[in-house]
């Protein structure tokens, strides 16, 4: 009997599980408090707001986030897919670099090159490439900054917070304030980069499927059309906020406890503010 109760009171706890509400991932939380007061604005308030009337797609995204709050795996692995994107804006920013760095140097060369040879050999063309490469470099790569933590912070306060009440904060301003934001700016530049392409005032598109014929032209001398890049706005939020998406699962891990699929960015010395 005694080196049966020895055995006992030396064996790990056998851990119990959680009930659900104590398992669902806040970004569960989240789509399920929407679907309740969407489904009471509907119902009880007569609002033009877009909480009272979400589309049929709204209602399924919903359903689907509530869902996923449950399945953590299938939360990571989506987590994981959009942080892949990152990987692959920062490479095709490193090569934008060099594209960059090789235009203006040929810029700068053809520039004093035209006294030598007494002709105009600055191209318009090269000129407009390397601006608009350079707005591409930050355009693809503003996701993978987020992904690293490389925006500054606070650190007098910041950095003494335990890491469950950094995910508490994050979450927060990102569901609350930054995402959001990022909503409203996909919804404007929608409008913005169809006209650049060529879509008229009165929502119209010209009956050519030929897009690169109608698209906004540069107002400069010899420059390339500048509808592409302005499309590029558009597809930069797009993915500014897949990884917000991303950092909300993360913290939201952190929050229930599972530090593992948390994987948060942890740094050596405290970002500053300067």
């Amino acid at each position: 009997m005694t080196d049966t109760a020895a055995v006992a009171r030396d064996a790990p706890p056998v851990a119990t599980a959680r009930p659900w509400w104590a398992r669902l991932h806040p970004i569960g939380w989240m789509a399920g408090s929407t679907i309740v007061l969407a489904f009471a604005a509907r119902l009880f308030w007569d609002t033009e707001y877009w909480i009272g009337n979400l589309v049929w797609w709204n209602w399924l995204v919903l359903a689907g986030a509530l869902a996923m709050g449950l399945w953590h795996d299938g939360l990571d692995r989506i987590r994981r897919g959009v942080e892949s994107i990152a990987t692959f804006g920062l490479t095709a920013a490193w090569i934008l670099a060099w594209v960059v760095f090789l235009l203006q140097l040929f810029n700068v060369i053809t520039r004093y090159g035209n006294d030598l040879v007494e002709t105009d050999i600055l191209f318009g063309e090269t000129t407009s490439l390397a601006w608009q490469s350079f707005a591409l470099m930050f355009l693809l790569a503003i996701n993978f900054g987020v992904r690293e933590g490389v925006n500054p912070r606070i650190d007098f306060w910041w950095a003494n917070f335990s890491a469950k009440r950094k995910a508490w904060l994050d979450f927060v301003i990102h569901s609350a304030l930054l995402l959001p934001f990022i909503v409203m700016a996909i919804r404007i530049l929608r409008g913005y980069a169809a006209t650049s392409l060529g879509r008229r005032h009165n929502g119209e598109w010209p009956s050519s499927w030929r897009v690169w014929e109608t698209w906004e032209e540069g107002v400069d001398a010899g420059s390339l059309p500048v509808g592409p890049i302005k499309v590029m706005l558009l597809v930069a939020f797009i993915l500014f906020g897949l990884q917000i998406l991303a950092e909300m699962i993360k913290t939201g891990f952190v929050m229930i406890g599972d530090d593992e699929k948390g994987d948060l960015v942890e740094h050596e010395s405290p970002l500053r503010v300067e």
